[in-house]
């Protein structure tokens, strides 16, 4: 039981407001248990806030003002607030930043909210019947007396609600009021008979035994694309419901939670809670608040859903465990695949990370006995995985203008014929396209540092965004001298789709690409509809390599496939390896064979070479060599410095002030790199300026991190933000 403070008894009190340290208070009338949620004031304003601890005592005692009120809400647990401090203490992160993110709820401190409810009234008939009442009523009658709102009524009936508005004018249908904030409907573990393989089994059976051990462990879940990994998981989530303790799965993206949710339906009889963007603010206040009463067993959601207030959390997974976007880049910067250890370890829960092609981050843990893992190697059912070729475009002859080689327009031109769908994919990944030679495969590099150089349109100048370098635009290729063969690779959907539309005129295009989209189920609609063969012919960015299931597509075409691969990113082998075979996963997942076809200009650079061969093993063993040679993730620890201003002078003032002050970190023996601008260097009006810090595995990083900004006083107007881990490095 956490303590409890006695009226008028000094309270430390972290709010939710941009201060650096907790603030003291009296507790109320009727004092307050440590944890609570509470309002107090804060100069003239009214604040949430959350009892800390005990006061500290260091402020006049006769300017200490009270609780105004403790809010209708459980308090924080215990095990939470390890969770935060921790979470805080690793990423360098302000608390009460970190509080913002345990309490992103609409309403907190409101009484249970009401809505308006619809059921069948005392009156059996209306003064006069007409086809509309009588559907109305017999939706009633047919739903055994269950409330409906308004607008699920008229729905459900084919009706307008003044239809319903009229039966309610003459009792037919009785108008409530009731609370909305009401339980999830109990998942059933047995609802569904489950039919697994004898590898999923296995799997499942590890799974189920660690969840049923009450203790923390996590698993690297690795199966190859179709292979049944979210059925077997499914099976330790039912174990968990069966333990009476609450589950959560993190799901890259909005797009997948809608397949996911209709698979979690069929298997437990209900729908689980849902958290993501794509929520309404009454269902998100709802959420959070049945998480915290065990009203809510089990919780789908994106990344921030791992700060949800759970009670007894005894399962996490985390789908496509690989994935950027668990990576928060803006705010508070964390990775939720890393932050969900943590809380397991905390909570002393399962965690399963699950994916076709682990990070190396997963990988390394793996072979260093901190996770156990399991294998699914083989497609469900008929399908097999598909046949995987490279098209080497140095013996193309591709005009400037067009990125469909002719051997992947005769590949697309088969498959239409035969009635089944095609996939051409851009690899959009990052914002800095690398500058080839589209007559030798070249690609422009830095003279002073191992990394490419980008392209910068308007100064008409290639820099590294390692170092800084820069240098004027060629008009020839420094490697083979020939001219006006320099090109950015990339080409956008729209151009693509125009280049489409012009060699095939017959077929039918989709377009699938998440910034095309204004809401998930616009994009839900449209996956639907090409899974039900509504195209012929995809043309997608990196949201097709997630988790579709299109059974009429067999051959997918990578136009681009060199673009990750040696751009200024240490992870650009990795994330091109994982992209290249996530998407060629999507080809021939049912009983047709499929086909991928990458377009190279470096057929033999050793990704592509183990893209095509599958030996992923080999891949990530001489992966984690090279890292481990250079003493770079995971084999040694990384932060990045963002510095930011509407004055450029400013931020470069700093980078070199804090670039010159480098003894708290030399004290570890940590290098610094910069400062350099930012890839992208300006961002809304606010010019950027990148520090990267390394240091070996073992060395205290955050600490020295800390001491070294603080001997920096930041002039106004600029925002320093520390990235430990960066993912990216724009």
């Amino acid at each position: 039981m956490e303590r409890h403070y006695q009226p008028g008894e000094l309270i430390a009190v972290m709010t939710t407001q941009p201060l650096d340290r907790a603030l003291d208070y009296k507790a109320p009338e009727g004092g307050v248990f440590e944890g609570a949620f509470v309002e107090v004031p804060l100069g003239p304003r009214k604040v949430l806030g959350v009892v800390w601890g005990p006061g500290a005592g260091d402020y006049e005692i006769s300017r200490i003002r009270p609780v105004i009120r403790v809010l209708d809400a459980r308090p924080m647990r215990g095990e939470m607030k390890a969770f935060l401090t921790r979470a805080a203490d690793y990423t360098l992160t302000p608390m009460p930043a970190m509080l913002r993110l345990g309490t992103r709820a609409p309403g907190l401190g409101d009484p249970p909210s009401m809505r308006r409810i619809y059921r069948r009234g005392t009156e059996a008939e209306p003064d006069r019947w007409t086809e509309a009442r009588r559907k109305v009523v017999a939706v009633l009658d047919e739903y055994g007396g269950l409330a409906f709102t308004l607008k699920e009524l008229a729905e459900h009936a084919g009706v307008s609600t003044s239809v319903v508005k009229g039966l309610v004018a003459q009792g037919v249908v009785a108008e409530e009021d009731s609370p909305r904030d009401l339980p999830f409907p109990r998942l059933e573990p047995g609802a569904a008979q489950v039919e697994l393989t004898e590898e999923q089994g296995a799997a499942s059976a590890a799974l189920v035994a660690g969840v049923e051990s009450g203790a923390f462990g996590a698993t690297l879940l690795k199966g190859v694309t179709g292979s049944g990994k979210t059925e077997v998981y499914l099976e330790a989530v039912a174990a968990c419901l069966k333990a009476g303790r609450q589950a959560l799965v993190l799901l890259p993206e909005i797009a997948l939670t809608s397949e996911f949710l209709t698979r979690v339906e069929a298997r437990f009889g209900a729908r689980p809670a849902e958290w993501h963007s794509g929520v309404t603010m009454t269902e998100r206040r709802r959420v959070w608040r049945m998480v915290s009463e065990n009203g809510a067993q089990f919780v789908v959601g994106a990344r921030s859903a791992l700060f949800l207030p759970f009670q007894d959390l005894g399962l996490i997974v985390v789908d496509e465990e690989h994935d950027t976007s668990y990576k928060q880049e803006d705010g508070v910067l964390y990775n939720a695949r890393d932050m969900a250890v943590l809380r397991g370890s905390i909570t002393g829960a399962q965690v399963v990370l699950a994916s076709a092609t682990p990070s190396l981050e997963s990988w390394a843990n793996v072979e260093a006995g901190k996770y156990k893992r399991l294998d699914l190697t083989s497609r469900f059912g008929e399908a097999v995985m598909p046949e995987m070729r490279a098209i080497d475009m140095r013996s193309e002859d591709l005009p400037a203008t067009r990125w469909i080689s002719e051997t992947l327009a005769g590949a697309v031109t088969e498959r239409v014929a035969r009635g089944e769908q095609a996939l051409l994919f851009l690899n959009r990944r990052g914002y800095a396209p690398v500058t080839i030679c589209r007559a030798c495969g070249h690609q422009l590099g830095c003279d002073h540092c191992d990394a490419r150089m980008v392209e910068h349109r308007f100064q008409k100048r290639l820099m590294c965004h390692q170092c800084g370098e820069t240098k004027p635009m060629p008009a020839a290729c420094p490697s083979c001298k020939v001219e006006g063969k320099l090109a950015p690779v990339g080409p956008g959907v729209e151009r693509l789709a125009e280049e489409v539309a012009e060699r095939f005129p017959q077929a039918r295009v989709a377009v699938l690409s998440s910034d095309l989209f204004g809401s998930a189920q616009a994009l839900k609609a449209q996956i639907e509809g090409i899974a039900e063969g509504g195209a012929d012919i995809i043309i997608g960015t990196q949201i097709v390599a997630k988790g579709h299931n299109f059974p009429l597509l067999t051959l997918v075409g990578v136009i681009d496939a060199d673009l990750g691969l040696q751009g200024s990113d240490l992870r650009a082998a990795e994330r091109t390896f994982q992209l290249m075979r996530q998407v060629a996963g999507r080809a021939g997942r049912s009983e047709r064979k499929g086909l991928a076809l990458l377009q190279s200009y470096q057929p033999e650079h050793p990704v592509i070479r183990a893209t095509l061969s599958g030996d992923e093993e080999a891949f990530w063993q001489a992966e984690a060599r090279e890292r481990r040679a250079a003493g770079v993730p995971p084999y040694g620890r990384m932060a990045g410095i963002i510095l930011s201003s509407p004055d450029v002078q400013a931020v470069f003032d700093v980078g070199r002030a804090l670039a010159a002050r480098q003894e708290p970190l030399a004290r570890i023996g940590a290098q610094v790199f910069g400062p350099a601008a930012a890839p992208i260097a300006r961002v809304r009006g606010r010019h950027r300026v990148r520090l990267l810090v390394k240091a070996e595995k073992s060395a205290p990083l955050q600490p020295a991190l800390a001491a070294w900004v603080r001997q920096i006083r930041l002039p106004k107007n600029l925002r320093l933000a520390i990235d430990i881990d960066p993912q990216n490095f724009y």
